[in-house]
């Protein structure tokens, strides 16, 4: 996208006063040094982790005879679950190697189409001669991997030649590649759109709603000739003044200036991005815990439950969702507090007051993309009616083009990954892009 050329300068945020800044100080432990404790608390439980590690391995063993007793078998469950905790999570892998089309089993390979200094545009390549409609699924870039939608490119794969945005760790580049924000994400968005060899689909999986949208109607602005046959919104934040959840709620009631004094710290030295200042993953997966709190210690309770009753399946299941959930990424502090100020401050986007790179962003202008918007009955993250906003702000689309779906039963995370995702949500996402081909 051609843009003029700015200067990347920091979000200006009043001053605190000497005495509120030293009661921050003493409130959030001078969150200078919140990454710092982390690995200091990393290193200092490694020790049990290794502990547990053995134990784990070794009250599991099957040629250990103690691991067949009641005894045995809590003991090792107890082990498991204390690896766990004090494990330190690394990025998952998509591992998908192959699929259905037609139903015939095909092989899929991970090839990436283009390396950027904050994301990378792959493509699930499969051994098949089936001509398919191009689906770039936009990730979010709100703590959690792109492999947390592993089970949406599943779910696709069979239906579409999918592409996907890999967004990379922001502690791991170097400070020397300068900031990356708003405006930056909506670009990645327009370029990797562009880099497709043909006009493809868009689909935008919670957070990146906005962004995408803002990408898309820029290029309809520009009359770009690879603006997206359809824009698929899910569980998108379009407009956070319609069903406020408590995500939103914190977002709204506190200044700017609160996120950039307690949430932001830099990168310590054993990362290459020592020094960037960043929106820790560690502190949104936080967050996210308390908000069900009970439901997570629920959760694994029940695992040592099934650890103890041998019920395998379900273990394997409740470590594969933990093992994804509980593995997070660093956002550039430039990003997370522009999201935050467009967003849940300043509304921008509804409002028709958002600027990216100097130039408006005008949905109006739409007119080319069809426009499909799905939120969830149980999201607690992104309440109804603001995915469904979008649909109102493209007043240049004829009725036709634009679809609602409230998905019943379905809380946030069931709008893309679960059984009713693929039973309900997949079928219909393929009937709306075959209908606008």
């Amino acid at each position: 996208m051609n843009k003029p050329a700015r200067s990347k300068n920091t979000i200006s945020l009043p001053k605190a006063s000497e005495s509120s800044y030293n009661h921050q100080m003493l409130s959030y432990f001078d969150n200078t040094h919140l990454y710092s404790m982390l690995e200091v608390q990393r290193m200092a439980v490694s020790p049990v982790n290794m502990v547990a590690r053995a134990g784990r391995i070794i009250n599991g063993s099957p040629f250990n005879p103690w691991s067949y007793t009641d005894l045995g078998r809590s003991t090792g469950a107890f082990f498991e679950l204390l690896e766990r905790v004090t494990r330190n999570y690394d990025k998952p892998i998509f591992g998908i190697s192959e699929t259905k089309v037609d139903g015939k089993t095909v092989q899929v390979y991970e090839h990436t189409v283009i390396s950027k200094p904050f994301g990378n545009l792959l493509h699930f390549v499969k051994d098949s001669k089936k001509k398919q409609e191009k689906l770039l699924i936009v990730a979010p870039m709100s703590g959690h991997y792109a492999t947390l939608l592993r089970g949406t490119v599943e779910g696709m794969l069979p239906h579409f030649d999918v592409y996907i945005t890999d967004w990379i760790n922001a502690r791991d580049v170097p400070l020397s590649e300068g900031i990356f924000d708003f405006d930056d994400y909506v670009e990645y968005v327009v370029e990797f759109l562009d880099i497709i060899e043909e006009r493809a689909h868009v689909m935008a999986v919670c957070q990146p709603s906005v962004p995408v949208m803002a990408a898309v109607s820029l290029m309809a602005t520009m009359k770009d000739p690879m603006v997206p046959k359809s824009m698929i919104l899910i569980g998108g934040p379009i407009d956070t003044r319609k069903s406020p959840t408590k995500v939103n709620q914190l977002a709204i009631e506190k200044p700017l200036e609160w996120f950039e004094k307690n949430v932001i710290t830099r990168v310590p030295l054993n990362y290459p991005g020592f020094m960037r200042k960043v929106y820790p993953g560690f502190i949104q997966l936080t967050g996210f815990m308390q908000l069900n709190l009970e439901k997570h210690v629920g959760e694994h309770l029940k695992l040592f439950e099934h650890l103890v009753d041998g019920d395998g399946d379900s273990a394997d299941a409740h470590r594969k969702f933990y093992d994804e959930y509980l593995s997070v990424m660093d956002l550039d502090a430039e990003f997370y507090l522009h999201a935050i100020e467009h967003v849940f401050k300043e509304f921008s986007l509804p409002e028709g007051k958002m600027m990216v790179h100097g130039k408006l962003v005008k949905p109006q202008d739409i007119t080319k993309t069809a426009v499909m918007c799905i939120e969830g009955e149980k999201d607690d993250i992104s309440g109804q009616g603001q995915t469904k906003a979008a649909l109102d702000l493209c007043k240049g689309l004829p009725a036709d083009k634009k679809v609602y779906r409230l998905q019943k039963d379905v809380g946030h995370y069931g709008l893309f990954n679960g059984r009713r995702f693929r039973e309900f949500i997949v079928p219909a996402i393929a009937e709306f892009i075959k209908d606008n081909v």
